[in-house]
């Protein structure tokens, strides 16, 4: 799924491209025979709540099936696990939050939403204008292609007090991680629960949780910040 995420970047070559369409045309053709073994025989999955979905309200195509069930297998790999190592270096670079966090365990809801703030998994989408609209002055025309910077909006000091601070407990956290309207991410109840779990479970389990160097690698990736590694030290509880 890694190749597929490159679509998140607004800078790609033809051979990403290409990769791209081969990793989901090889999806497409898994989620069909899955989609037509899941007709035959129904199971307790999502998969199947869409199918009945579309057999019984007309509401789905397979394609969109198909397209949703990319979505959501993207979200719970690429992009969360983007959240849930810039989230424990930003735990890991506060030592203090991440002993707030280790004794008020509950506080791990507005942890991950800060996370998310703080250093975006995503940090730039594409949108193009489907009229002509004034910004600060600026005109953007109709079917023209803009960036959006979310890194940037979820560290604009208008709507966030102190935004270069990590706090745990800060409130009124109205960032962008998942966009907003029509576009916002489907994946986002998943990508949160996936966060809170693992989250709160290495910093409950691993005792004294440090980084082991302070060099870090960060991938060659415009749209999504990721590193190569997270490397750590602890010790052992047994």
């Amino acid at each position: 799924m890694r190749k597929v995420g490159n679509i998140l970047d607004p800078l790609k070559s033809l051979e990403d491209y290409e990769q791209m369409n081969k990793v989901a045309l090889e999806f497409t053709d898994y989620f069909k025979s899955l989609i037509a073994q899941r007709q035959k025989s129904p199971q307790q999955d999502l998969l199947s709540a869409l199918i009945t979905v579309k057999e019984e309200d007309n509401k789905l195509s397979e394609e969109e099936i198909i397209s949703v069930c990319m979505l959501l297998f993207f979200a719970g790999e690429e992009t969360t696990v983007n959240l849930i190592s810039n989230g424990m270096l930003a735990l890991l670079r506060h030592p203090q939050q991440m002993q707030q966090l280790k004794t008020q365990p509950t506080l791990i809801q507005s942890a991950v939403e800060e996370m998310l703030r703080y250093d975006s998994p995503i940090q730039i989408i594409t949108r193009v204008a489907t009229e002509d609209v004034d910004i600060d002055g600026i005109t953007i025309r109709f079917g023209e292609k803009v960036l959006v910077i979310l890194g940037a909006a979820n560290r604009d000091p208008a709507q966030f007090p102190d935004p270069d601070r990590f706090d745990i407990t800060r409130t009124n956290n109205s960032h962008l991680a998942f966009v907003d309207g029509i576009h916002y991410c489907l994946g986002a109840v998943l990508a949160r629960i996936e966060a809170e779990i693992a989250i709160n479970t290495l910093v409950q389990q691993l005792p004294d949780l440090k980084l082991s160097q302070d060099k870090l690698e960060w991938r060659n990736k415009v749209g999504s910040r990721r590193l190569k590694a997270l490397p750590v030290i602890f010790k052992s509880s047994i």
